[in-house]
C-alpha cells in the first residue's frame, strides 16, 4: 500500500549517515526529533499564548493548526510509503506509533511532506518571525535543522520529504500573516481556513488529518471566545509562567483521556469514519477548552503564585 519514489542520493545518504552515527549520534538524533514533537508543541505554544505574549502565541498557533491541516492533505495525495519500508539497508530507529508494528503503514503514516519538519518551521519559526531578533533567529534555525536532519538520520524521512516539509511551513508563514492583515474580521478568516481543509474529510485517511483539524476548528473557536468573554493578560512572573504551562499541559493529556473514556480502544483505533469524526471533535473541544476557557483560571493562579513568591 502506498507509493515508492525516491533520489538515489537519499537513500545513499540515509545509509552513509546510519552506517557513522554510532550510539550517541542515534540518541542526539532521537533527542532532536522529540523536539518536534506534540507535546514540546504544546509547550512552546502554551508558553506564548498564556503567559509570555498572548498576540504572539496567536500568531504561532495559527500558522500551526493551518499547516498541521495541509500537510496531512498533501500526505494523502503523494502516499509516499516511508523509507525504511522499501529499503532493508534503512533501520528505523525511532518509530512513529511506537505501539503499532514498522511496517503497518497505517500507523506509522505516510512520508510526504515531514510533519516534523513542517511544525518545527511553523512553532519555532513563527517565534523568530514575530520577534525579529537575530539571536532569536539564529537559534531557531539551528533548532529547526537539527530536527528536519534527524528525521532523516532515524530513518523514517527521506531528505526530500524534509526540505518540503520545511517549504511549506515557510509557505504558510508567508501567506496566513498577510491573509490576517488583509481580512480584518477573524471569523470570517478563521471560516475561509475551515472551508479551505474540508475537502480533506473526502480523502484522507490518517489520522494526523482528523487531529489537526480538530485542533484547528477548537483554536479558532478558542480565540474567539477568549477575545469576547475573558481577555486575559500575560505575565512575566516565573512562578505564575510554570503554574499556567504546566497545569494547561496537564489538562491537554487529562481532557483527551477522558473525551476517550465512553469509546472503546477497538472503536476508537478501528480507522472507520466515525472513529475519525469523534477524533475531529474530541481535539476540537479539548483546544477549545484550552485556548478559550481554561484562561478563565488565571487569576486564581496569579494569586497561587503571588502567595508562594
Amino acid at each position: 500500500m502506498g507509493n515508492t519514489f525516491y533520489f538515489n542520493w537519499e537513500v545513499s545518504l540515509m545509509e552513509f549517515l546510519q552506517a557513522h552515527l554510532g550510539k550517541f549520534g542515534i540518541a542526539f538524533a532521537s533527542f532532536c526529533s522529540t523536539l518536534g514533537q506534540e507535546m514540546v508543541m504544546i509547550a512552546v505554544l502554551g508558553f506564548f499564548y498564556w503567559a509570555w505574549d498572548k498576540k504572539c502565541g496567536k500568531h504561532i498557533g495559527l500558522n500551526i493548526v493551518v499547516g498541521g491541516v495541509l500537510f496531512p492533505m498533501i500526505k494523502n495525495i503523494a502516499l509516499r510509503r516511508r523509507p525504511y519500508m522499501d529499503h532493508p539497508s534503512i533501520q528505523c530507529l525511532k518509530k512513529v506509533d511506537a505501539d503499532a508494528d514498522i511496517m503497518d503503514i497505517a500507523a506509522q503514516g505516510y512520508s510526504f511532506p515531514s510533519g516534523h519538519a513542517t511544525n518545527s518551521m511553523l512553532a519555532y519559526g513563527s517565534v523568530a518571525q514575530y520577534q525579529k531578533k537575530k539571536p532569536i533567529t539564529i537559534i531557531v534555525t539551528i533548532v529547526i535543522a537539527l530536527i528536519g536532519i534527524s528525521r532523516f538520520c532515524v530513518g523514517v524521512h527521506y531528505p526530500t520529504d524534509v526540505l518540503c516539509g520545511w517549504a511549506l511551513g515557510l509557505i504558510v508563514m508567508a501567506i496566513i500573516p498577510r491573509l490576517s492583515a488583509i481580512i480584518k474580521k477573524d471569523w470570517v478568516l478563521f471560516l475561509i481556513l475551515l472551508v479551505v481543509g474540508l475537502p480533506g474529510f473526502f480523502y484522507c485517511t490518517s489520522n494526523d488529518f482528523y487531529t489537526s483539524y480538530g485542533m484547528m476548528l477548537g483554536g479558532f473557536m478558542g480565540f474567539l471566545f477568549e477575545e469576547r468573554y475573558v481577555n486575559f493578560e500575560g505575565t512575566r512572573k516565573p512562578l505564575q509562567i510554570v503554574l499556567r504551562v504546566v497545569i494547561g499541559a496537564g489538562l491537554f493529556f487529562a481532557l483527551n483521556t477522558a473525551l476517550k473514556l465512553p469509546f472503546s480502544s477497538a472503536f476508537l483505533d478501528s480507522g472507520t469514519t466515525a472513529a475519525l469524526l469523534v477524533r475531529t471533535f474530541r481535539y476540537a473541544i479539548v483546544i477549545f477548552l484550552l485556548i478559550g476557557v481554561y484562561p478563565l483560571s488565571f487569576k486564581l493562579l496569579d494569586k497561587i503564585g503571588q502567595k508562594r513568591g
